[in-house]
């Protein structure tokens, strides 16, 4: 197992670690599951600059109408 992991550049409890994660998957499966990993990854992107955004919006609406929310403005 040493040379293997060696050949390939990595250690030998990250063989284990993938091999644990992906030990019975087919390729589909595998090419699957990276491609919702990406999907993921974006939408937690989005969330976090929609996040932002939206903490932005209430600190000019704060500033603006002297701490009123939205809200409290109906």
């Amino acid at each position: 197992m040493k040379e293997i992991c060696r050949e390939h550049g990595i250690s030998e409890p990250t063989f284990y670690n993938w091999k644990a994660k992906y030990g019975g998957m087919e390729v589909s499966d595998v090419r699957r599951m990276k491609d919702l990993e990406d999907e993921n990854a974006r939408l937690k992107h989005i969330v976090a600059n929609l996040t932002l955004e939206i903490d932005a919006v209430k600190n000019v609406l704060q500033k603006k109408y002297g701490g009123l929310t939205i809200r409290e403005k109906r």
